[in-house]
């Protein structure tokens, strides 16, 4: 008896194992199929590299700093940068076209314009080598906004009253428990005109167009993709074969590889973008839309 248990130990030592540490295996066997690459990347390192800028603009962290980190990686010798965007806040719109004017400066990045780039998105884009532009696209809305709700009704209906203590003439600006007054909306207008002579700057000077022709591609005009490429907002009209192809020219790669983007993490992105854009609905926030 002690014979064959010895011969069959090469099996019976496995099973045991397996009996005993079956949770445990599992749990392995979990987290390698969660890290475990799903192709070849990480033996083949891309050398080109798709970053989505989608929904409105208004946080942008990992956007910029996937800009920032394709611009410090050697191994990635061009960006494609795909935008479909109704534009957003402000200050997060200018950081994203800064960080493509430093991605410009290092090596070659296209924007491809899926479906709408107006506005924020659009002033995200202008730095680019090329704008590539979807014929389907809608472009433009060079402008500035900034809107809030008059609650002053509906507050008297339920029977809620604001109680205010400020210094300052202009502290309640954008308030929304009355109408705005005058004097209120003329320094909230001198703030959105700062803003857009600054916008409307930046597009002149990226897309070499002229500052007195403003009122043709500015204005919050919103163009159709071969319109906003009559007016000089993109360089051609194209798909994503297009735009990925005049990428491959530009970084001059031999072997072209793209890396891979999650597609539930677009997904979610999109979903917590959407959501802030309710928020902005209702409390007056400066915005490139």
């Amino acid at each position: 008896m002690e014979r064959l248990k010895k011969l069959l130990l090469p099996i019976t030592a496995p099973i045991e194992f397996i009996q005993n540490h079956f949770k445990a295996m599992v749990f392995l066997l979990f987290v390698v199929l969660i890290f475990m690459p799903s192709d070849d990347e990480s033996l083949m390192p891309h050398n080109l590299e798709k970053i989505t800028l989608a929904g409105p603009i208004m946080d942008i962290n990992e956007v910029v700093k996937k800009l920032d980190d394709a611009r410090l990686n050697d191994k990635v010798k061009g960006v494609l940068l795909v935008v479909d965007s109704p534009g957003g806040a402000v200050a997060p719109s200018i950081e994203v076209s800064y960080a493509v004017k430093r991605l410009k400066a290092v090596k070659p990045i296209v924007v491809y314009a899926s479906g709408t780039i107006a506005s924020g998105s659009y002033y995200s884009s202008i730095w680019a080598n090329e704008i590539v532009a979807n014929p389907g696209s809608m472009v433009g809305s060079i402008g500035v906004i900034m809107q809030g709700a008059d609650l002053s009704e509906v507050m008297q209906k339920i029977g809620i009253k604001t109680q205010v203590v400020s210094a300052g003439k202009y502290k309640q600006l954008g308030t929304t428990d009355r109408e705005w007054l005058p004097y209120e909306k003329e320094e909230l207008n001198k703030v959105i005109q700062g803003t857009y002579n600054m916008f409307v700057a930046d597009v002149a000077s990226a897309r070499k167009l002229k500052i007195e022709d403003a009122p043709n591609f500015a204005n919050a005009h919103i163009f159709t993709a071969s319109q906003a490429k009559a007016v000089g907002l993109v360089d051609k009209l194209g798909v994503s074969y297009d735009a990925e192809n005049d990428l491959i020219k530009l970084s001059g790669v031999k072997d072209p590889t793209w890396n891979k983007e999650d597609p539930m993490d677009k997904f979610i992105k999109k979903l917590s973008a959407s959501s802030a854009v309710v928020l902005n609905t209702y409390f007056p926030a400066l915005s490139l839309r």
